[in-house]
């Protein structure tokens, strides 16, 4: 008797025990309240709602004073390009298309011909609107004040090079304002042998000599620096090796050494 005593007792203990923890899971506020997630997305919109209205309209002023820079260095670049070779142009003569022609591109020589303009006209050098000034003052003899404008379709006597350890070296033509980083995107990117916090930038001064110009592409990466390092025609972007490669040289040298020793070869 005393055996099943026991055995009665111990199944009531455990019973209790259950119907006891049971009862804690449920009055437990800290489990009954279900959880939530916000996503970053709505994170960042209830930043801007809380940062009141004076906050969100600088934000906007930024977002867009950025945008018309970017707009005005691509403007700048294209009514200040210096006429070259291989350029493309188009001379329009309001109401005159008989002295209005398209789609010339710029020999060697840098004069183009148009209609009553013997020798043509040199426009290696000019911009468009030095050209269309020129084009106009040979015009007035013929036709009542002129209406001349000279456009580009397509700039292609421009060019940078890159150099060093990036994918692609080489010369490419720049028809459009680009950065140093744009350029070195273009150019297959920095190779893991490359040094990225020592790019620099090599380029003619007025007085003939090539300087250069130290640009820390590492730090533009990672938004410590602005990327407005803009290159101009002729740059010569340089991409140094790193210590990996010094290593690798070093190794490669190693390799040509112990080679020479077991075969009796002459070290150089």
């Amino acid at each position: 008797m005393t055996m099943y005593r026991r055995m009665a007792l111990a199944i009531v203990t455990l019973i209790a025990l259950s119907i006891s923890i049971a009862a804690q899971e449920q009055s437990d506020p800290q489990k009954a309240r279900p959880r939530t997630t916000t996503s970053g997305q709505e994170q960042k919109d209830q930043k801007t709602a809380d940062a009141g209205p004076d906050t969100q309209v600088n934000q906007q002023v930024r977002g867009s004073n950025e945008e018309d820079s970017v707009k005005g260095y691509y403007s700048n670049f294209f009514t200040t390009y210096r006429l070259g070779p291989e350029d493309v142009i188009s001379v329009e003569v309001f109401n005159q298309d008989r002295y209005s022609r398209k789609g010339i591109t710029i020999p060697p020589s840098g004069r183009v011909s148009l209609s009553l303009i013997p020798g043509g006209v040199f426009v290696n050098g000019k911009t468009v609107d030095e050209v269309a000034e020129i084009i106009k003052k040979r015009y007035d003899e013929f036709i009542i004040d002129p209406q001349v404008t000279v456009s580009l379709d397509k700039a292609s006597s421009y060019r940078y090079s890159v150099m060093g350890d990036v994918g692609q070296p080489g010369v490419r033509l720049m028809n459009h304002r680009m950065t140093v980083t744009e350029a070195i995107a273009e150019a297959g990117g920095v190779l893991s042998t490359g040094d990225r916090s020592k790019v620099y930038v090599l380029r003619r001064q007025p007085t003939g000599v090539m300087a250069p110009i130290l640009v820390n592409v590492s730090a533009i990466y990672k938004g410590k620096l602005a990327d407005n390092t803009y290159l101009v025609p002729g740059d010569q972007i340089v991409v140094p090796g790193n210590k990996m490669k010094k290593v690798r040289e070093w190794l490669s040298f190693t390799s040509v050494l112990s080679f020479a020793r077991v075969f009796g070869a002459p070290v150089p």
